[in-house]
């Protein structure tokens, strides 16, 4: 019997497509520790969150690994050139969170256009008066910028653009021209001219060397005072102290945050304290649709390889034909 180690928890629907695989689905172990280790050690297949990294390293120490399997779309935890050397594959659900993220990415710009957590905070704890004292904004006719036009970013986009009457900008070095006309965006091939017209800056971008750190203090400078940031792809997509100086400054209106670097955050962030901001703690996918989808596409995902059919969504695809097919050691 193949054994697949979970990290987390796991939908029923994906446990179950487990389950009738013939596979021994063990976890979740979240914590290391000599039980997921030894499991570990023996595993065909491992299911993990975004806070378990792999490295070469961790791949040594099992002999059995086949597959590793994340839901969601980022696999900036793992390493994929360690996976590749170590003959294992990598796989993740990169449809699968798409339109829970997106919402939640707009319910953030709402929240932070009508001031919703700060009205509610004061009129709870102040008073009628105190829930009154911020002006909000429309978003009809308001300008969006993304950064980053994949799956999410698209969907966002048509969002703004049908739902709300925004014009919607976009900054997307690896998209082709026509994605962007079909979605009706206007791209732009430099990031600060771009933010220097939004009213709202949403990133949607995969965290990669290129991205890492992409909006520092030149950036947040070249947005408008009046402007508010959001950030559902990756914390360290922007560097964070130039974000904490411009938001304490006012040098932007506000920022709302799904995601932060590290993760979880220190209790004694200022982003968790400032009140021109609104944070979650990296739930923007996670509705009951959005993990029943994860769930079940990394399950088939993880069974497809385990049975020597070629997975959809193969994040290494190099390694398939040299892929592991018994234990090595």
């Amino acid at each position: 019997m193949k054994t697949v180690l979970l990290e987390a928890g796991l939908h029923p629907d994906g446990l179950a497509i487990l389950k009738e695989a013939g596979f021994e689905a063990v976890g979740p172990l979240s914590t290391d520790g000599p039980e997921r280790r030894a499991v570990f050690a023996r595993a065909h297949a491992i299911i993990i969150s975004s806070l378990w990294q792999i490295d070469g390293a961790v791949l040594a120490q099992s002999s059995t690994l086949r597959v590793v399997g994340r839901p969601g779309i980022g696999i900036d935890n793992i390493d994929l050139d360690a996976a590749t050397h170590q003959r294992v594959c990598v796989v993740h659900t990169p449809d699968a969170p798409t339109q829970s993220t997106a919402e939640h990415a707009m319910a953030l710009m709402v929240a932070l256009a009508k001031g919703i957590v700060r009205s509610h905070n004061g009129f709870r704890t102040r008073g009628w008066d105190a829930g009154r004292d911020f002006l909000g904004v429309e978003l009809k006719g308001k300008t969006l910028g993304l950064v980053g036009l994949g799956r999410i970013g698209g969907t966002f986009a048509r969002i703004a653009r049908d739902g709300f009457g925004m014009r919607v900008l976009v900054f997307d070095p690896y998209i082709h021209a026509t994605r962007a006309l079909e979605l009706g965006c206007e791209q732009h091939e430099r990031l600060p001219e771009m933010l220097a017209e939004c009213d709202f800056v949403s990133l949607h971008c995969a965290l990669t060397p290129q991205t890492r750190g992409l909006i520092g203090k030149a950036e947040l400078t070249a947005m408008k005072p009046s402007a508010f940031l959001i950030n559902c792809s990756r914390g360290p997509v922007v560097d964070e102290p130039a974000l904490i100086e411009a938001l304490r400054a006012n040098m932007i209106a506000g920022a709302g945050l799904d995601v932060f670097s590290p993760e979880p955050p220190a209790p004694d962030n200022p982003l968790l304290k400032l009140e021109n901001v609104i944070v979650t703690p990296h739930i923007a996918s996670h509705t009951a649709d959005g993990v029943r989808a994860m769930s079940v596409g990394v399950a088939e995902e993880v069974r497809a390889v385990l049975n020597n059919q070629r997975p959809r969504w193969l994040a290494n695809p190099e390694v398939w034909e040299n892929r592991r097919l018994k234990a090595e050691g």
